[in-house]
């Protein structure tokens, strides 16, 4: 995979973005997996795969809520190496599998790093007990800023990682058609199982459970009709 420098730094700063939007700044929902891969296709030059990686690893992040200090992955920046990775090969259908492979593999380690950050974050606050009850905005800025650079070191790492991936599977990752199209074949089915999971628990029992079941099959009735 022959990536120019400037494409790297590209794609290395978009996955730095994408990482602090997750939890940082600014929540602008940049970091779900479809916007993360479109933008990283055209940065690429290849939009189509930024949107089939994209919407694969967005039918994962649907069944998580990244709330609180719950457990989640990120799939920000490990969208990223998915993309660079799809984009290098000609057939998405032996693409599209491995692609989301990587992706959720530095998903995972993301979800894992992001406990650390919290854990640093919440060390810095116990050592500066007495000047945030004092109200020193010097010190609020101060804790503001080393956990949003740490953010943004973490999210680089992750990047650096996907990418890494991306290029080690380009390079020496030789498995033969079918096995890639099986691949593809799973991944996808494993995502409409995710999301379809997620919706399901979602919606609980009563009314939401009847609405749920309503749009479901109107879905499926104009899919028929179509």
């Amino acid at each position: 995979m022959s990536l120019e420098p400037a494409t790297w730094l590209l794609l290395l700063a978009w996955g730095i973005v994408v990482g602090v939007d997750l939890v940082s700044v600014p929540q602008a929902m940049l970091a779900r997996p479809i916007v993360v891969g479109t933008v990283a296709g055209a940065i690429l030059g290849d939009v189509e795969a930024g949107l089939r990686v994209g919407v694969l690893l967005e039918l994962f992040a649907l069944d998580v809520l990244p709330v609180g200090a719950s457990w989640y992955p990120d799939y920000g920046p490990a969208t990223v190496g998915a993309v660079a990775y799809a984009s290098v090969v000609p057939a998405w259908e032996e693409a599209l599998g491995i692609a989301c492979a990587i992706g959720l593999a530095v998903g995972l380690l993301g979800g894992a790093s992001l406990q650390w950050v919290r854990h640093r974050v919440v060390r810095d606050l116990n050592m500066r007990t007495d000047d945030l009850a004092a109200g020193r905005s010097a010190a609020i800025r101060g804790l503001q800023y080393r956990s949003i650079g740490r953010d943004a070191v973490r999210s680089a790492g992750l990047t650096l990682i996907a990418l890494g991936l991306a290029e080690a599977a380009a390079r020496w990752l030789a498995l033969d058609p079918g096995t890639e199209h099986t691949l593809t074949l799973v991944a996808i089915g494993c995502g409409l199982a995710a999301v379809i999971g997620g919706a399901l628990r979602s919606a609980g029992r009563g009314a939401r459970m009847r609405w749920f079941v309503a749009g479901a099959a109107g879905t499926a009735l104009l899919l028929g009709i179509a």
